[in-house]
C-alpha cells in the first residue's frame, strides 16, 4: 500500500500540479471524439457524404477513404480543441497557483505527495453565492488511483469549508468524467442542476455540465 499525505500548495509544486492537471484531461479527448461522432448531426453528416460517394463511385474504395479521411479530420480538430480548453485552463487558475488561490482570498490549494513527488491536485475558490466554495482542479496520477487518494483531496476540502462556516460546495463536471462523478456522489456531493454549455461548440457536442452540491450542516 503506496504512503501518502495531504499538504498546502507550495510554490515548487507548479509544474507538477499543471502536468497532472493537462495529462489528466488529455485523457478525456478520445472519449470526447466519439461522443460528438454519436450526435445526429454529425451522423447525418458522415451518412450523407457516404451515400452520395457510393451513388456516384464504382466501387466502395472512395467511400471507405473519404470516411477513413473524415473522421480522421475529425478527430484532429476536436483534439485540437480540447487542448486548447486546456491550455486556457493553464493560462489561468494554474497560470499563478499561489496568487489565485491564496488563503488570503479565502481559496485554498492542496497537493497529495507520494514517493517524495506531487501525484495529486484539489483547490477551492470562493464562489458566486455567499458561503460557497467552488472545488476546482482535481486530479490525481493515473498510476495512482484506486488507492484513496482523490477521497482524501475531497475530504480535506470539505474540511476547509466546514472550518470556514460555509453552507455549500459546488463543483462542475463534464458528460464525460463519469468515474469523477461516481467519486463526488461517494463523498456525498448530490446532482444539483444540468445545462448545455451556452456556445456554438457546446451546443453542437451537446457539451452537458453537471452542477454537483455538497450541503454542510
Amino acid at each position: 500500500m503506496v504512503e501518502y499525505r495531504i499538504r498546502p500548495y507550495r510554490q515548487e509544486d507548479g509544474e507538477a500540479v499543471r502536468e497532472i492537471f493537462a495529462t489528466g484531461m488529455s485523457e478525456y479527448a478520445p472519449a470526447l471524439c466519439l461522443h460528438v461522432l454519436r450526435q445526429p448531426w454529425a451522423l447525418l453528416a458522415l451518412g450523407s457524404t457516404v451515400a452520395a460517394l457510393l451513388a456516384s463511385a464504382r466501387s466502395l474504395l472512395l467511400p471507405l477513404l473519404a470516411l477513413t479521411l473524415l473522421l480522421a479530420l475529425a478527430r484532429h480538430l476536436l483534439g485540437c480543441a480540447w487542448s486548447a480548453y486546456i491550455d486556457r485552463c493553464l493560462a489561468g487558475d494554474l497560470r499563478d497557483i499561489g496568487a489565485t488561490y491564496a488563503e488570503s482570498a479565502g481559496a485554498r490549494f492542496w497537493v497529495a505527495e507520494a514517493d517524495e513527488r506531487v501525484v495529486g491536485t484539489v483547490g477551492v475558490l470562493p464562489g458566486d453565492a455567499d458561503g460557497e466554495l467552488v472545488l476546482k482542479r482535481m486530479s490525481v496520477r493515473k498510476d495512482y488511483r484506486g488507492l484513496g487518494i482523490a477521497a482524501a483531496l475531497g475530504r480535506t476540502a470539505l474540511a476547509f469549508a466546514r472550518q470556514r462556516g460555509c453552507r455549500a460546495v459546488v463543483l462542475n463536471t463534464l458528460m464525460l468524467q463519469h468515474r469523477a462523478q461516481a467519486l463526488y456522489e461517494r463523498l456525498g456531493f448530490r446532482q444539483h442542476r444540468r445545462y448545455i454549455l451556452p456556445t456554438l461548440y457546446g451546443r453542437l457536442a451537446n457539451c452537458t455540465i453537471t452542477v454537483y452540491r455538497y450541503e454542510l450542516p
